[in-house]
Protein backbone atom coordinates (compact mmCIF):
# COMPACT_ATOMS: atom_id res chain seq x y z
CA UNK A 1 0.00 0.00 0.00
CA UNK A 2 1.34 3.38 -0.55
CA UNK A 3 1.10 5.02 2.56
CA UNK A 4 2.94 7.85 3.44
CA UNK A 5 1.87 7.94 7.10
CA UNK A 6 4.06 9.69 9.72
CA UNK A 7 7.23 7.40 10.68
CA UNK A 8 5.58 8.04 14.30
CA UNK A 9 2.76 5.47 13.25
CA UNK A 10 5.49 2.51 13.88
CA UNK A 11 7.00 4.05 16.84
CA UNK A 12 4.77 1.70 18.95
CA UNK A 13 4.97 -1.36 16.65
CA UNK A 14 6.18 -3.34 19.35
CA UNK A 15 3.19 -2.32 22.27
CA UNK A 16 0.75 -5.10 20.71
CA UNK A 17 -1.75 -7.73 22.07
CA UNK A 18 -2.56 -10.83 20.49
CA UNK A 19 -4.52 -10.22 17.87
CA UNK A 20 -4.11 -6.25 17.84
CA UNK A 21 -1.75 -3.92 14.97
CA UNK A 22 0.85 -1.61 15.86
CA UNK A 23 -0.83 1.17 18.49
CA UNK A 24 -1.52 4.48 16.86
CA UNK A 25 0.34 7.91 17.56
CA UNK A 26 -0.65 11.53 17.78
CA UNK A 27 -0.34 11.95 14.35
CA UNK A 28 -3.20 9.04 13.64
CA UNK A 29 -4.80 11.15 17.14
CA UNK A 30 -5.32 14.69 15.12
CA UNK A 31 -6.49 13.14 11.82
CA UNK A 32 -8.85 11.63 13.25
CA UNK A 33 -9.96 15.13 15.03
CA UNK A 34 -9.97 16.49 11.11
CA UNK A 35 -12.59 13.28 10.01
CA UNK A 36 -14.71 14.23 12.78
CA UNK A 37 -15.81 17.16 10.51
CA UNK A 38 -17.41 15.65 7.63
CA UNK A 39 -19.07 13.36 9.96
CA UNK A 40 -20.73 16.48 11.74
CA UNK A 41 -21.82 17.96 7.92
CA UNK A 42 -23.18 15.25 6.80
CA UNK A 43 -25.27 14.62 10.12
CA UNK A 44 -26.21 18.18 11.09
CA UNK A 45 -27.76 18.67 7.17
CA UNK A 46 -29.81 15.42 7.83
CA UNK A 47 -31.79 17.03 10.09
CA UNK A 48 -32.07 20.95 9.32
CA UNK A 49 -33.43 20.43 6.14
CA UNK A 50 -37.00 19.57 7.58
CA UNK A 51 -36.64 22.33 9.96
CA UNK A 52 -36.33 25.09 6.80
CA UNK A 53 -39.09 23.19 4.75
CA UNK A 54 -42.32 25.77 5.87
CA UNK A 55 -39.93 28.83 5.62
CA UNK A 56 -37.90 27.84 2.17
CA UNK A 57 -41.73 26.80 0.96
CA UNK A 58 -43.35 30.53 1.53
CA UNK A 59 -39.96 31.83 0.06
CA UNK A 60 -39.91 29.59 -3.10
CA UNK A 61 -43.23 28.55 -3.57
CA UNK A 62 -42.22 25.27 -4.71
CA UNK A 63 -44.96 22.47 -5.80
CA UNK A 64 -45.92 19.67 -3.81
CA UNK A 65 -43.76 17.47 -6.06
CA UNK A 66 -40.33 20.01 -6.12
CA UNK A 67 -41.49 19.95 -2.08
CA UNK A 68 -41.04 15.87 -2.20
CA UNK A 69 -37.88 16.28 -4.05
CA UNK A 70 -36.29 18.58 -2.10
CA UNK A 71 -36.55 16.73 1.08
CA UNK A 72 -36.08 13.15 -0.80
CA UNK A 73 -32.77 13.82 -3.43
CA UNK A 74 -30.36 13.89 -1.03
CA UNK A 75 -30.70 10.67 0.44
CA UNK A 76 -31.88 9.52 -2.48
CA UNK A 77 -28.64 10.23 -4.54
CA UNK A 78 -26.52 9.12 -1.41
CA UNK A 79 -28.25 5.82 -1.26
CA UNK A 80 -27.23 4.82 -4.56
CA UNK A 81 -23.97 5.94 -4.98
CA UNK A 82 -22.24 4.81 -1.32
CA UNK A 83 -20.73 1.45 -1.95
CA UNK A 84 -19.91 3.15 -5.80
CA UNK A 85 -17.83 5.81 -3.70
CA UNK A 86 -15.70 3.90 -1.67
CA UNK A 87 -14.12 1.70 -3.71
CA UNK A 88 -13.57 4.92 -5.89
CA UNK A 89 -11.68 6.14 -2.63
CA UNK A 90 -9.98 2.34 -2.83
CA UNK A 91 -9.04 3.12 -6.65
CA UNK A 92 -7.97 6.98 -6.71
CA UNK A 93 -6.96 7.65 -2.81
CA UNK A 94 -8.91 8.51 -0.32
CA UNK A 95 -7.33 11.70 1.27
CA UNK A 96 -8.02 13.02 -2.43
CA UNK A 97 -11.65 11.26 -2.66
CA UNK A 98 -12.51 13.03 0.69
CA UNK A 99 -11.31 16.70 -0.39
CA UNK A 100 -12.62 16.45 -3.68
CA UNK A 101 -16.37 15.27 -2.07
CA UNK A 102 -15.88 18.00 0.43
CA UNK A 103 -15.47 20.59 -1.87
CA UNK A 104 -18.03 19.71 -4.02
CA UNK A 105 -20.45 19.50 -0.90
CA UNK A 106 -19.11 23.39 -0.35
CA UNK A 107 -20.35 24.43 -3.87
CA UNK A 108 -23.52 22.70 -3.93
CA UNK A 109 -24.28 24.32 -0.54
CA UNK A 110 -23.45 27.40 -1.43
CA UNK A 111 -25.87 26.72 -4.66
CA UNK A 112 -28.66 25.54 -2.50
CA UNK A 113 -28.07 29.06 0.18
CA UNK A 114 -29.00 31.07 -2.61
CA UNK A 115 -31.07 29.21 -5.12
CA UNK A 116 -33.20 31.89 -6.81
CA UNK A 117 -36.11 28.87 -7.23
CA UNK A 118 -37.32 25.17 -6.64
CA UNK A 119 -35.74 23.56 -9.05
CA UNK A 120 -32.33 25.20 -8.48
CA UNK A 121 -32.67 24.31 -5.07
CA UNK A 122 -33.70 20.22 -5.92
CA UNK A 123 -30.02 20.43 -8.25
CA UNK A 124 -27.99 21.38 -5.41
CA UNK A 125 -29.83 18.83 -2.79
CA UNK A 126 -28.78 16.45 -5.63
CA UNK A 127 -25.43 18.18 -6.13
CA UNK A 128 -25.12 17.85 -2.08
CA UNK A 129 -26.30 14.29 -2.16
CA UNK A 130 -23.73 13.04 -4.64
CA UNK A 131 -20.91 14.74 -2.85
CA UNK A 132 -22.21 13.34 1.08
CA UNK A 133 -21.79 9.56 -0.55
CA UNK A 134 -18.50 10.19 -0.94
CA UNK A 135 -17.90 11.54 2.45
CA UNK A 136 -18.83 8.87 5.26
CA UNK A 137 -17.31 5.81 3.37
CA UNK A 138 -14.41 7.62 2.88
CA UNK A 139 -14.02 8.70 6.60
CA UNK A 140 -14.78 4.90 8.02
CA UNK A 141 -12.38 3.87 5.54
CA UNK A 142 -9.76 6.55 6.57
CA UNK A 143 -10.26 5.20 10.37
CA UNK A 144 -9.74 1.99 9.25
CA UNK A 145 -6.27 2.68 7.53
CA UNK A 146 -5.33 4.74 10.54
CA UNK A 147 -6.44 2.45 13.75
CA UNK A 148 -4.56 -0.89 13.57
CA UNK A 149 -4.74 -1.73 17.05
CA UNK A 150 -8.71 -3.09 17.67
CA UNK A 151 -9.68 -1.29 21.00
CA UNK A 152 -8.47 1.64 19.67
CA UNK A 153 -10.03 1.41 16.47
CA UNK A 154 -13.04 0.84 18.15
CA UNK A 155 -12.24 3.65 20.16
CA UNK A 156 -12.47 5.97 17.10
CA UNK A 157 -15.34 3.89 15.40
CA UNK A 158 -17.15 4.85 18.62
CA UNK A 159 -16.36 8.73 18.34
CA UNK A 160 -17.05 8.96 14.56
CA UNK A 161 -20.86 7.97 16.12
CA UNK A 162 -20.77 9.93 18.82
CA UNK A 163 -20.19 13.09 16.41
CA UNK A 164 -22.65 11.62 14.55
CA UNK A 165 -25.36 11.75 16.95
CA UNK A 166 -24.13 14.53 17.76
CA UNK A 167 -24.66 16.33 14.71
CA UNK A 168 -28.21 15.07 14.38
CA UNK A 169 -28.70 16.74 18.22
CA UNK A 170 -27.11 20.48 17.16
CA UNK A 171 -28.40 20.67 13.73
CA UNK A 172 -32.24 21.82 14.89
CA UNK A 173 -30.74 23.81 17.62
CA UNK A 174 -28.09 25.85 15.08
CA UNK A 175 -30.46 26.06 12.36
CA UNK A 176 -33.49 26.92 14.71
CA UNK A 177 -31.25 29.73 16.03
CA UNK A 178 -30.27 30.88 11.82
CA UNK A 179 -33.97 30.99 10.77
CA UNK A 180 -34.89 32.66 13.47
CA UNK A 181 -32.23 35.34 12.58
CA UNK A 182 -31.54 34.88 8.71
CA UNK A 183 -33.09 34.15 5.50
CA UNK A 184 -33.91 30.49 4.83
CA UNK A 185 -30.38 29.79 2.81
CA UNK A 186 -28.21 30.29 5.69
CA UNK A 187 -29.01 26.91 7.22
CA UNK A 188 -27.06 25.61 3.99
CA UNK A 189 -24.35 27.29 4.63
CA UNK A 190 -23.54 25.46 8.48
CA UNK A 191 -21.24 23.42 6.72
CA UNK A 192 -19.17 25.68 4.59
CA UNK A 193 -16.52 26.90 7.13
CA UNK A 194 -16.08 23.43 8.21
CA UNK A 195 -15.36 22.34 4.93
CA UNK A 196 -12.86 25.24 4.87
CA UNK A 197 -10.87 23.94 8.23
CA UNK A 198 -10.44 20.16 6.50
CA UNK A 199 -9.44 21.61 2.94
CA UNK A 200 -6.85 23.42 5.08
CA UNK A 201 -6.15 20.95 7.50
CA UNK A 202 -6.69 17.51 6.11
CA UNK A 203 -3.33 17.94 3.35
CA UNK A 204 -0.97 18.49 6.57
CA UNK A 205 -2.91 15.56 8.45
CA UNK A 206 -3.85 12.86 6.75
CA UNK A 207 -1.89 10.90 4.63
CA UNK A 208 -3.18 9.43 1.62
CA UNK A 209 -3.89 5.83 0.90
CA UNK A 210 -4.18 4.16 -2.39
CA UNK A 211 -3.42 0.43 -3.02
CA UNK A 212 -1.16 -0.04 -6.06
CA UNK A 213 -2.63 -3.63 -6.76
CA UNK A 214 -6.47 -2.38 -6.96
CA UNK A 215 -7.79 -2.06 -10.32
CA UNK A 216 -10.47 0.48 -11.64
CA UNK A 217 -14.15 0.62 -11.16
CA UNK A 218 -15.47 -1.99 -13.20
CA UNK A 219 -18.41 0.54 -15.56
CA UNK A 220 -21.25 -2.28 -15.42
CA UNK A 221 -20.99 -3.41 -11.60
CA UNK A 222 -21.11 0.41 -10.83
CA UNK A 223 -24.34 0.90 -13.30
CA UNK A 224 -25.66 -2.59 -12.07
CA UNK A 225 -25.59 -1.34 -8.36
CA UNK A 226 -26.57 2.09 -9.31
CA UNK A 227 -29.64 1.04 -11.08
CA UNK A 228 -30.54 -1.33 -8.40
CA UNK A 229 -30.61 1.29 -5.63
CA UNK A 230 -31.79 4.06 -7.04
CA UNK A 231 -35.74 2.70 -7.64
CA UNK A 232 -35.75 -0.09 -4.25
CA UNK A 233 -34.58 3.75 -3.03
CA UNK A 234 -37.43 5.31 -4.53
CA UNK A 235 -39.89 3.14 -4.30
CA UNK A 236 -39.65 2.70 -0.41
CA UNK A 237 -40.39 6.42 -0.35
CA UNK A 238 -43.25 6.34 -2.56
CA UNK A 239 -44.42 3.53 -0.35
CA UNK A 240 -43.90 5.60 3.19
CA UNK A 241 -45.61 8.80 2.00
CA UNK A 242 -48.45 7.18 0.22
CA UNK A 243 -48.82 3.65 0.32
CA UNK A 244 -48.60 0.64 -1.14
CA UNK A 245 -48.89 1.59 -5.18
CA UNK A 246 -48.60 -0.52 -8.44
CA UNK A 247 -45.53 1.58 -9.44
CA UNK A 248 -43.40 1.57 -6.56
CA UNK A 249 -43.68 -2.16 -5.91
CA UNK A 250 -43.14 -2.72 -9.62
CA UNK A 251 -39.94 -0.44 -8.86
CA UNK A 252 -38.63 -2.32 -6.13
CA UNK A 253 -39.15 -5.57 -8.02
CA UNK A 254 -36.80 -4.33 -11.03
CA UNK A 255 -34.33 -3.40 -8.20
CA UNK A 256 -34.34 -6.35 -6.70
CA UNK A 257 -34.23 -8.49 -9.99
CA UNK A 258 -31.00 -6.07 -10.98
CA UNK A 259 -29.22 -6.34 -7.46
CA UNK A 260 -29.11 -10.34 -8.65
CA UNK A 261 -27.41 -9.66 -11.41
CA UNK A 262 -24.89 -7.67 -10.05
CA UNK A 263 -24.53 -10.64 -7.51
CA UNK A 264 -24.00 -12.79 -10.42
CA UNK A 265 -21.32 -10.76 -11.67
CA UNK A 266 -19.51 -10.02 -9.21
CA UNK A 267 -18.79 -13.58 -8.79
CA UNK A 268 -17.58 -13.97 -12.63
CA UNK A 269 -15.59 -11.25 -12.87
CA UNK A 270 -12.12 -11.03 -11.79
CA UNK A 271 -12.08 -7.57 -10.39
CA UNK A 272 -15.30 -7.54 -8.06
CA UNK A 273 -17.09 -4.30 -6.32
CA UNK A 274 -17.70 -6.16 -3.62
CA UNK A 275 -15.88 -8.91 -2.53
CA UNK A 276 -18.44 -11.62 -2.12
CA UNK A 277 -16.33 -13.50 0.20
CA UNK A 278 -16.47 -11.40 2.83
CA UNK A 279 -20.63 -12.83 3.03
CA UNK A 280 -18.98 -16.01 3.91
CA UNK A 281 -18.21 -15.04 7.67
CA UNK A 282 -21.16 -15.61 9.99
CA UNK A 283 -19.81 -12.22 12.07
CA UNK A 284 -19.67 -10.38 8.69
CA UNK A 285 -23.38 -11.54 8.20
CA UNK A 286 -24.79 -11.07 11.59
CA UNK A 287 -23.33 -7.32 11.70
CA UNK A 288 -25.17 -6.34 8.71
CA UNK A 289 -28.06 -7.79 9.55
CA UNK A 290 -27.52 -5.88 13.09
CA UNK A 291 -26.90 -2.74 11.25
CA UNK A 292 -30.04 -3.16 9.04
CA UNK A 293 -32.50 -3.57 11.89
CA UNK A 294 -31.21 -1.19 14.24
CA UNK A 295 -31.44 1.64 11.90
CA UNK A 296 -35.23 -0.31 10.42
CA UNK A 297 -36.22 0.04 14.42
CA UNK A 298 -35.04 3.44 15.11
CA UNK A 299 -35.89 5.09 11.98
CA UNK A 300 -39.47 3.45 11.93
CA UNK A 301 -40.02 4.17 15.41
CA UNK A 302 -38.48 7.42 16.38
CA UNK A 303 -40.79 8.91 13.44
CA UNK A 304 -43.51 8.68 15.95
CA UNK A 305 -41.77 9.87 18.75
CA UNK A 306 -41.29 13.31 17.69
CA UNK A 307 -45.15 12.97 16.24
CA UNK A 308 -46.52 11.95 19.99
CA UNK A 309 -45.09 15.12 21.68
CA UNK A 310 -46.62 17.25 19.29
CA UNK A 311 -49.87 15.94 17.78
CA UNK A 312 -50.81 13.97 20.91
CA UNK A 313 -48.90 15.71 24.15
CA UNK A 314 -49.94 19.20 21.97
CA UNK A 315 -45.98 20.20 22.55
CA UNK A 316 -44.67 23.18 20.50
CA UNK A 317 -41.79 22.03 18.27
CA UNK A 318 -39.18 23.75 19.99
CA UNK A 319 -40.52 22.42 23.35
CA UNK A 320 -40.29 18.95 21.50
CA UNK A 321 -37.30 18.91 21.15
CA UNK A 322 -35.73 19.36 24.21
CA UNK A 323 -37.78 16.49 25.42
CA UNK A 324 -36.12 14.51 22.55
CA UNK A 325 -32.65 15.85 23.28
CA UNK A 326 -32.28 13.57 26.40
CA UNK A 327 -32.12 10.66 23.68
CA UNK A 328 -29.64 12.13 21.67
CA UNK A 329 -27.66 12.32 24.91
CA UNK A 330 -28.16 8.31 25.45
CA UNK A 331 -26.49 7.79 21.94
CA UNK A 332 -23.81 9.86 22.30
CA UNK A 333 -23.08 7.94 25.96
CA UNK A 334 -23.46 4.16 24.91
CA UNK A 335 -21.28 5.09 21.74
CA UNK A 336 -18.43 6.21 23.82
CA UNK A 337 -18.90 3.25 25.91
CA UNK A 338 -18.95 0.49 23.50
CA UNK A 339 -14.52 0.26 23.57
CA UNK A 340 -14.62 0.14 27.30
CA UNK A 341 -17.19 -2.63 27.62
CA UNK A 342 -14.88 -4.77 24.85
CA UNK A 343 -12.12 -5.09 27.99
CA UNK A 344 -15.01 -7.05 29.54
CA UNK A 345 -17.36 -8.37 27.52
CA UNK A 346 -17.10 -9.87 24.00
CA UNK A 347 -18.68 -7.71 20.77
CA UNK A 348 -21.54 -10.85 20.51
CA UNK A 349 -22.30 -10.05 23.49
CA UNK A 350 -22.47 -6.57 23.49
CA UNK A 351 -23.90 -5.83 20.39
CA UNK A 352 -27.07 -8.30 21.66
CA UNK A 353 -27.30 -6.47 24.79
CA UNK A 354 -27.56 -3.31 22.47
CA UNK A 355 -30.05 -4.75 20.48
CA UNK A 356 -31.81 -6.04 23.50
CA UNK A 357 -31.85 -2.21 24.94
CA UNK A 358 -33.56 -1.21 21.80
CA UNK A 359 -36.15 -3.85 21.92
CA UNK A 360 -37.00 -2.79 25.71
CA UNK A 361 -36.86 0.90 24.97
CA UNK A 362 -39.41 0.39 21.50
CA UNK A 363 -41.46 -2.29 24.28
CA UNK A 364 -41.58 0.20 26.94
CA UNK A 365 -44.12 2.48 24.11
CA UNK A 366 -46.69 -0.07 24.07
CA UNK A 367 -47.67 1.18 27.84
CA UNK A 368 -47.85 4.54 26.09
CA UNK A 369 -50.59 6.75 27.05
CA UNK A 370 -51.66 10.68 25.83
CA UNK A 371 -49.90 12.24 28.44
CA UNK A 372 -47.38 10.04 29.15
CA UNK A 373 -43.89 12.21 28.97
CA UNK A 374 -41.63 11.12 30.66
CA UNK A 375 -42.31 7.41 29.56
CA UNK A 376 -41.78 8.84 25.99
CA UNK A 377 -38.65 10.27 26.80
CA UNK A 378 -37.15 7.30 28.56
CA UNK A 379 -38.14 4.91 25.79
CA UNK A 380 -35.97 7.41 23.18
CA UNK A 381 -33.52 7.38 25.85
CA UNK A 382 -33.36 3.34 25.55
CA UNK A 383 -33.52 3.27 21.71
CA UNK A 384 -31.26 5.79 20.35
CA UNK A 385 -28.92 4.20 23.21
CA UNK A 386 -29.33 0.73 22.16
CA UNK A 387 -29.02 1.56 18.62
CA UNK A 388 -25.64 4.00 19.06
CA UNK A 389 -24.30 0.90 20.81
CA UNK A 390 -25.08 -1.88 17.76
CA UNK A 391 -23.91 0.98 15.14
CA UNK A 392 -20.45 1.56 16.72
CA UNK A 393 -19.29 -2.02 17.04
CA UNK A 394 -21.29 -3.56 13.84
CA UNK A 395 -19.25 -0.59 11.92
CA UNK A 396 -16.52 -1.02 13.23
CA UNK A 397 -16.55 -4.94 12.73
CA UNK A 398 -17.95 -4.79 9.09
CA UNK A 399 -15.04 -2.20 7.74
CA UNK A 400 -12.00 -3.97 9.70
CA UNK A 401 -13.22 -7.52 7.70
CA UNK A 402 -12.43 -6.20 4.53
CA UNK A 403 -8.24 -5.81 3.56
CA UNK A 404 -7.28 -2.56 3.60
CA UNK A 405 -7.42 -1.89 -0.38
CA UNK A 406 -11.28 -3.15 0.22
CA UNK A 407 -11.63 -0.80 2.90
CA UNK A 408 -13.91 1.70 0.84
CA UNK A 409 -16.51 -0.78 -0.27
CA UNK A 410 -17.30 -2.08 2.85
CA UNK A 411 -17.38 0.68 4.36
CA UNK A 412 -19.88 2.00 1.51
CA UNK A 413 -21.66 -1.37 2.11
CA UNK A 414 -22.26 -0.67 5.44
CA UNK A 415 -23.76 2.43 5.21
CA UNK A 416 -25.67 1.50 2.69
CA UNK A 417 -26.69 -1.33 5.01
CA UNK A 418 -27.95 1.43 7.34
CA UNK A 419 -29.42 3.61 4.60
CA UNK A 420 -31.90 1.17 3.50
CA UNK A 421 -32.65 0.01 6.80
CA UNK A 422 -33.85 3.39 7.77
CA UNK A 423 -35.94 3.48 4.26
CA UNK A 424 -37.38 -0.11 5.14
CA UNK A 425 -38.14 1.20 8.78
CA UNK A 426 -40.30 4.44 7.90
CA UNK A 427 -42.00 2.39 4.96
CA UNK A 428 -43.30 -0.98 6.88
CA UNK A 429 -43.71 0.53 10.36
CA UNK A 430 -45.32 3.45 8.64
CA UNK A 431 -47.27 1.44 6.70
CA UNK A 432 -48.73 -0.73 10.12
CA UNK A 433 -49.56 2.23 11.94
CA UNK A 434 -51.32 4.05 9.04
CA UNK A 435 -53.06 0.75 8.53
CA UNK A 436 -54.03 0.76 12.27
CA UNK A 437 -54.79 4.36 12.57
CA UNK A 438 -57.11 4.85 9.65
CA UNK A 439 -59.22 1.75 10.51
CA UNK A 440 -59.43 2.95 13.97
CA UNK A 441 -60.62 6.26 12.54
CA UNK A 442 -62.99 5.00 10.22
CA UNK A 443 -64.27 2.98 12.62
CA UNK A 444 -64.32 5.81 14.71
CA UNK A 445 -66.32 8.16 12.49
CA UNK A 446 -68.57 5.64 11.40
CA UNK A 447 -69.55 4.68 14.48
CA UNK A 448 -68.43 6.40 17.80
CA UNK A 449 -68.02 9.81 16.20
CA UNK A 450 -71.41 9.17 13.72
CA UNK A 451 -72.53 12.48 15.31
CA UNK A 452 -69.71 14.05 12.79
CA UNK A 453 -70.70 12.73 9.77
CA UNK A 454 -72.86 15.20 9.02
CA UNK A 455 -70.01 17.78 9.53
CA UNK A 456 -67.95 16.82 7.94
CA UNK A 457 -67.42 16.37 4.38
CA UNK A 458 -66.13 13.90 2.05
CA UNK A 459 -62.90 15.58 1.65
CA UNK A 460 -62.33 16.52 5.66
CA UNK A 461 -63.42 13.47 6.53
CA UNK A 462 -60.86 11.57 4.53
CA UNK A 463 -58.16 14.04 5.76
CA UNK A 464 -59.57 13.18 9.41
CA UNK A 465 -59.35 9.77 8.92
CA UNK A 466 -55.31 9.98 7.09
CA UNK A 467 -53.09 11.70 9.21
CA UNK A 468 -53.58 13.03 13.30
CA UNK A 469 -52.98 16.27 11.83
CA UNK A 470 -55.52 16.24 9.66
CA UNK A 471 -57.90 15.41 12.65
CA UNK A 472 -56.92 18.11 14.71
CA UNK A 473 -57.27 20.60 12.18
CA UNK A 474 -61.04 19.26 11.73
CA UNK A 475 -61.75 19.23 14.71
CA UNK A 476 -60.38 22.99 15.57
CA UNK A 477 -62.73 23.52 12.69
CA UNK A 478 -65.69 21.97 13.92
CA UNK A 479 -64.95 23.51 17.85
CA UNK A 480 -65.87 19.64 18.07
CA UNK A 481 -62.70 18.02 20.89
CA UNK A 482 -64.51 14.75 20.29
CA UNK A 483 -63.16 14.34 17.15
CA UNK A 484 -58.87 15.16 18.69
CA UNK A 485 -59.40 13.34 21.15
CA UNK A 486 -60.68 10.10 19.04
CA UNK A 487 -57.19 10.98 16.98
CA UNK A 488 -55.09 10.89 19.74
CA UNK A 489 -56.42 7.23 20.93
CA UNK A 490 -56.24 5.80 17.43
CA UNK A 491 -52.78 7.05 17.07
CA UNK A 492 -51.69 5.77 20.23
CA UNK A 493 -53.25 2.27 19.44
CA UNK A 494 -51.51 2.38 15.59
CA UNK A 495 -48.34 2.57 17.90
CA UNK A 496 -48.87 0.13 20.03
CA UNK A 497 -49.25 -2.71 17.26
CA UNK A 498 -46.18 -0.89 15.59
CA UNK A 499 -43.96 -0.80 18.45
CA UNK A 500 -45.21 -4.31 19.46
CA UNK A 501 -44.08 -5.80 16.04
CA UNK A 502 -41.15 -4.00 15.66
CA UNK A 503 -39.71 -5.27 19.20
CA UNK A 504 -40.35 -9.03 18.60
CA UNK A 505 -37.97 -8.21 15.17
CA UNK A 506 -35.47 -6.88 17.39
CA UNK A 507 -35.17 -9.45 20.02
CA UNK A 508 -35.03 -11.95 17.29
CA UNK A 509 -32.38 -10.30 15.54
CA UNK A 510 -30.69 -9.92 19.25
CA UNK A 511 -30.89 -14.27 19.40
CA UNK A 512 -29.61 -14.49 15.95
CA UNK A 513 -26.39 -12.03 16.74
CA UNK A 514 -25.45 -14.15 19.71
CA UNK A 515 -26.03 -17.14 17.71
CA UNK A 516 -23.70 -16.35 14.87
CA UNK A 517 -20.95 -14.84 17.43
CA UNK A 518 -20.92 -18.25 19.61
CA UNK A 519 -20.90 -20.39 16.36
CA UNK A 520 -18.09 -18.23 14.95
CA UNK A 521 -15.92 -17.35 17.82
CA UNK A 522 -13.21 -14.53 16.48
CA UNK A 523 -9.37 -15.39 16.57
CA UNK A 524 -7.86 -13.27 19.33
CA UNK A 525 -9.03 -10.50 21.63
CA UNK A 526 -12.31 -10.43 22.96
CA UNK A 527 -13.28 -8.58 19.29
Amino acid sequence: MTDTKHPGNNAKAGATNPGTGPKAGRREWLALGILILPTLIVSMDMTVTYLALPVLSAALKPTSTELLWITDIFGFLEAGLLIVMGSLGDRIGLRKLLLSGASAFTAASILAAFSPSAFWLIVARGGMGIAGASLLPTVLSLIRQLFHDDRQRTFAMGLYTTCFSAGTMLGPVVGGFLLDHFWWGSVFLIPVPLILLLLVAAPFLLPEFKHPSVKGIDPGSAALLITAILPVVYGLKQVAQNGLAVLPVLLMIGGAALAIAFVVRQRRIDNPLIDLRLFQSARFNAAITALFIVLFSWSGIFLFIGQYFQSVVGLNSFSAGLWMLPAATGSILLCMLAPLGLKVFSRGTLMAAGLCTLAVGIAALCFLGTSSLYLAAAAGILLSGGCGLVVTLGIDLVVAAAPPEKAGAAAGLSETSTGFGGSFGIAILGSIWIASYRHSMRTGIGGKLSGLNGNLSGAAAEEARNTIGGAIKQATVLHDHRLALFAKEAFIRGLHLTAAVCAVLVLATALLVAMQFRQSPSSGSRT
